[in-house]
């Protein structure tokens, strides 16, 4: 696929995942832990979509240290959002 074409639908494909969790989260009657999940899921494609199209994952010849980069990303991602999810849902309540 060509470099441009990937980019733009990449690019249409993450203003969709985000509109879709604005939605979700102005528009429905879901509970909030609902809501959280299906977030979290249009959170987790949209960081495959981009590592797919604008990381350019699947180039290269050396499939092993492309793979230990991912790992290692998801890893710094998944404690960035559990530990922000943490401290703004419940890390400050010993101060109330």
């Amino acid at each position: 696929m060509n470099t441009i074409v990937k980019h733009t639908v990449g690019f249409i494909a993450s203003i969709v995942l985000t509109l879709l969790a604005v939605f979700v989260t102005l528009y429905t009657s879901m509970s909030f832990h609902a809501k959280v999940t299906i977030i979290f899921g249009f959170a987790f494609i949209q960081a495959a979509l981009q590592l797919l199209m604008f990381m350019h994952l699947t180039e290269g010849k050396d499939g092993r240290v492309q793979m230990f980069k991912v790992i290692f990303a998801i890893i710094i991602t998944l404690i960035t959002v559990i530990g922000t999810y943490w401290v703004m849902q419940g890390g400050h309540s010993h101060h109330l």
